[in-house]
């Protein structure tokens, strides 16, 4: 099979797309990853096929406007005041991400497309190339139910009938794009309107549109009342390259004395970087730790540090993570799975989005400290929280019985063997249409 992927956001929305396109390569499938033209030399790294897509949602991100709505984001409250500030632009910037995606898909000409749900055209382009579609996301956003509140949204303690709700109002958020979406329909693709019975979870003809969590049930356990479409496979992890070897005074560093605590809030770093930096090198001084400070692309800016702190630029946390004592980040997906699979304690300090949520659950766990969000972010705050991280072994304890449980789970493959059964039904009910 030809095998669409497509997705769109920071490297937490792309990488475990990667990472299924890499295993379905292995598996003998052909790959496109159409994402943000930012990550094009990535996917092709990975030998996986290109489609394009314009940079203009990580570039608003970037801008004054993006980082200033980002560090308002606290709470749902927060959410929705900056989802309000920035969806004028969202909706140019999608019009512009539906048409790249729907020339990306025809260039492909795929047999199966699977989409991450900020990519609004899926469903659509499926639809309009007649192949079935899944849909892939790495939380609990989307299918409804009893058992818990859609992720982000507070878990009030009401009952199943609330928690139920909190997804009607996750699957309300989308139509603020449907006008752009009916144009796409018409204007691009000569579709009919899209029925409004089918929502966000079924295809125009009303078939469920199967969906593949990319997270690990050891973590979130599946709730009872899911559908048999929907299905918690495990994360999606990209595999370090054999090949990569870290640099000598790197090994130097951390040869030199006890493991050091991990800090980096990936590609996001907020309107003030510089003064995220000095409460970081602050906290971690007056917590008595070493540290590895990195900066990435667009995060802590690090220049002059004393000799307990070490500047990394990058590499790979599946092999930097299990030599770390804790680790400290935004909560991303991406690097909240690496932290646990390493069986390291964790501090999250979120921006927006689905953070809050990883630090909510990583708490509740045991495995982290309750999260800091950086608007509130202190040293007095960050330096509690790294002793707490290192000094605690009932956390340090669960935190490797969980990495051991993330290590014995393989979601790549997981998630393949659901990709080959759908399709293998889907050519079953083709066959017995076309005969009758």
């Amino acid at each position: 099979m030809h095998i669409f992927l497509a997705t769109v956001g920071t490297r937490g929305d792309v990488q475990p797309f990667v990472a299924l396109g890499k295993g379905l390569l292995q598996a003998g499938h052909q790959v496109t990853v159409c994402t943000s033209e930012r990550f094009e030399r990535f996917v092709r790294k990975q030998g996986l096929g290109y489609g394009y897509m314009a940079n203009d949602l990580l570039d608003l991100m970037d801008s004054q406007a993006g980082k200033q709505a980002m560090e308002e984001t606290v709470g749902v409250f927060g959410f929705v005041k900056s989802t309000i500030k920035l969806l004028k632009k969202a909706k140019s910037i999608n019009r512009v991400l539906i048409l790249d995606s729907w020339n990306a898909a025809q260039e492909a000409q795929p047999d199966l497309i699977i989409y991450h749900p900020k990519i609004l055209s899926g469903v659509h382009l499926a639809e309009k190339l007649r192949v079935p579609v899944m849909m892939g996301f790495y939380l609990p956003l989307v299918i409804p139910t009893r058992e818990m509140p859609a992720a982000g949204l507070p878990n009030l303690k009401l009952g199943g009938l609330y928690n139920r709700l909190t997804y009607a109002l996750v699957h309300k958020g989308f139509t603020a794009y449907n006008g752009v979406v009916e144009e796409f329909r018409k204007e691009k693709l000569g579709l009919p309107r899209f029925p409004k019975s089918s929502g966000v979870l079924k295809t125009a003809d009303g078939t469920p549109i199967p969906v593949l969590h990319a997270f690990s049930p050891s973590l979130i356990p599946p709730p009872s009342d899911w559908p048999a479409h929907a299905h918690a496979t495990g994360f999606w992890f990209l595999e370090k390259d054999d090949n990569w070897q870290p640099p000598e005074d790197l090994v130097s560093f951390l040869e030199a004395g006890p493991p050091p605590v991990y800090v980096g809030f990936g590609s996001i770093s907020g309107k003030n970087p510089e003064k995220t930096t000095r409460i970081v090198v602050d906290a971690i001084q007056e917590a008595g730790l070493r540290a590895i400070l990195a900066t990435g692309w667009g995060g802590l800016q690090a220049e002059a540090l004393p000799d307990t702190m070490f500047k990394l630029e990058k590499a790979p946390h599946d092999w930097l993570f299990p030599r770390m004592a804790a680790v400290v980040h935004h909560g991303g997906a991406g690097t909240t799975a690496a932290g646990l699979r390493a069986g390291r304690p964790t501090v999250i300090c979120p921006f927006f989005g689905d953070q809050p949520f990883w630090g909510k659950t990583v708490h509740t766990l045991g495995v982290g400290t309750k999260p800091i969000p950086q608007k509130k972010l202190t040293v007095q705050k960050l330096a509690a929280a790294l002793r707490e991280v290192t000094s605690s072994e009932t956390m340090r304890q669960k935190a490797e019985e969980l990495g051991k449980k993330i290590q014995g789970e393989d979601g790549v493959q997981r998630a393949i063997e659901v990709i080959n059964q759908y399709a293998r039904n889907n050519d079953k009910h083709r066959t017995l249409n076309t005969e009758h």
